[in-house]
């Protein structure tokens, strides 16, 4: 399985989270509501989730082995950084 499509909305505010994404899987199947959060290790990826009654939060989907994991954090993240750069260019040029 691959993912096949990122898109990625930035969230402007002073809270660890960045960013906001929609992921597609092999063209056919999309995750809503991946968050990147700014962690005490640097920037990850948190799936969907729900809170339940009793104040915990519980996954609404996640990958189950850590190569997966791994092909959507890498994904999810690589569009972060493109979003940014792309962003610092745009700014770079409205003050040319």
């Amino acid at each position: 399985m691959e993912v096949t499509d990122v898109r990625l909305r930035t969230v402007k505010s002073d809270s660890r989270m960045k960013a906001i994404s929609s992921i597609t899987l092999d063209d056919e199947f999309v995750i809503h509501d991946i968050r990147v959060i700014d962690g005490n290790n640097g920037l990850f990826v948190a799936m969907p989730s729900k809170r339940t009654p009793d104040g915990e939060f519980r996954d609404i989907a996640h990958p189950i082995n850590s190569n997966m994991r791994a092909k959507i954090q890498d994904a999810v993240l690589a569009k972060y950084e493109s979003v940014l750069k792309q962003a610092e260019k745009y700014e770079e040029a409205s003050v040319s």
